[in-house]
């Protein structure tokens, strides 16, 4: 356990950020290799590829509920001093990460198909989807018990051990896919099925690693039979922070899935150079992501400590360094975006798409990286539904009137990718509003308990 409750804030934020940010560069790294070799294949196998792995926001969306809800609950346990409801805490996140990984696994094989028919352009782009989810459905499910034990980790200040288990079972990702996908030292490519594999594989690595962790060398939480038990104060407590963390992935998956639907009749280079441009925008965002994901247990500690001051000084770093990193990365995209792109495809239509898509909506980078601040810290005070109510703002705001424009005469695919900058930055005020009113909610009762000198 580390105590994040003394010493500098800022240092806390780059201890705690740059392992994730490592970990996540690892991650990147493997999308980029996977998403190498998957284009080899086609345009159909691209689009199929990428339409599937949205299904990511859906899992994403769960996961978020479990690791939220324990690093809310853990982080403040750590901050009383409490040890045993931080263990408590983790054990039934234990439980719940196996029912979802199970639910997971049958929805996956139920309906994967029909959900590649409501999105493929062409019947090549839905079966390459299909096959990759096949293979790539119980990667997703084991994702919940990484997910459930790097976030008890998280909360009582410790990131290394994760994101070292993320990265040796991303490196062993990225050796899989060659050999799986185009057949190296094998000599039988399994094409699309091979980056799924490559991907279940790894995932259970990574779980026997972090099993094999907390068994030898955690401490602080660990497996306890008997408190496998369900306990239902603490799931409410868990699923009143957690619920609205995992609604707001599942806004997000629909947000995706409206973009896919409107651009299908663009065909499969549309979908591919859109898939190609948001893996890119989604690595872009890896170091602002990494000092959010930060912000969560120092101020969470810090709160639980009753230390207002340390709590606010927090978010308010996190927001500045933050906006001087997207600031940076929006001046490279608008300065050569497909430079970001051409690594990837040959295919100019691909890379017309995927490129403009990155001028575009990199105006929105700075504004991206102060909602992800905002977010760390609605987990980090355990109310995520300010969060929540600014995705819903931004995704409510861009579906209609998107759906609208993709049906007047004249409709391009730049439309979107403005409607989607001005969204964001409507979500970014309406996030800042919210931050500043929980601030002022949260913490009064804290400063005005506070001793006078």
């Amino acid at each position: 356990m580390r105590d994040l409750s003394t010493g500098p804030i800022h240092q806390h934020l780059v201890a705690m950020a740059t392992p994730i940010a490592i970990g996540m560069l690892v991650q990147t790294l493997y999308f980029f290799i996977d998403l190498y070799f998957v284009a080899g294949l086609g345009d159909a196998a691209l689009a199929g590829v990428s339409s599937a792995g949205i299904l990511n926001f859906i899992v994403m969306a769960l996961t978020q509920m479990l690791s939220v809800g324990a690093v809310t609950l853990i982080s403040h346990a750590v901050g009383r001093k409490d040890q045993a409801e931080a263990n408590l805490v983790f054990n039934q996140t234990i439980f719940l990460s196996i029912i979802c990984g199970v639910a997971t696994l049958i929805a996956g094989y139920a309906f994967g198909p029909s959900y590649m028919r409501s999105l493929g352009a062409d019947q090549a782009t839905i079966d390459a989807g299909t096959i990759f989810i096949r293979w790539f459905i119980p990667g997703l499910a084991l994702q919940f018990a990484l997910a459930a034990a790097g976030a008890a980790l998280r909360g009582t200040g410790i990131v290394k051990p994760a994101m070292l288990v993320q990265m040796l079972t991303i490196l062993l990702n990225i050796i899989l896919a060659p050999i799986l996908i185009a057949g190296w030292g094998t000599g039988h490519p399994m094409g699309i099925a091979g980056a799924g594999l490559a991907t279940s594989i790894a995932s259970l690595i990574g779980v026997l690693l972090m099993l094999m962790y907390f068994a030898k060398l955690e401490h602080y939480v660990g497996y306890q039979r008997k408190q496998l038990r369900p306990d239902l104060m603490i799931w409410k407590r868990m699923f009143n922070v957690g619920l609205p963390a995992s609604a707001e992935f599942l806004f997000m998956f629909i947000f995706m899935a409206v973009i896919y639907s409107i651009i299908r009749d663009f065909g499969p280079a549309a979908q591919a150079g859109f898939g190609l441009g948001s893996r890119v925008m989604q690595s872009i965002f890896l170091p602002v992501m990494a000092i959010s994901f930060a912000i969560a247990p120092i101020a969470g500690q810090n709160y639980g400590a009753r230390l207002p001051a340390r709590v606010r000084e927090t978010v308010w770093k996190a927001i500045y360094i933050e906006s001087v990193l997207m600031a940076l990365l929006t001046l490279l995209c608008q300065i050569e975006p497909r430079w970001f792109v051409h690594f990837f495809t040959e295919d100019e239509k691909v890379i017309v798409v995927a490129a403009e898509f990155l001028r575009v909506i990199s105006w929105n980078f700075v504004a991206s990286g102060i909602i992800f601040a905002c977010s760390g810290m609605f987990q980090a005070l355990g109310n995520t539904w300010p969060s929540l109510i600014s995705m819903a703002t931004r995704v409510l705001t861009f579906a209609v009137p998107a759906i609208w424009l993709s049906h007047q005469p004249g409709f391009e695919l730049t439309q979107i990718w403005y409607l989607s900058v001005a969204t964001v930055t409507l979500q970014t005020v309406v996030s800042v509003l919210l931050l500043r009113s929980q601030l002022d909610k949260r913490l009064f009762e804290m400063e005005n308990s506070k001793p006078t000198s």
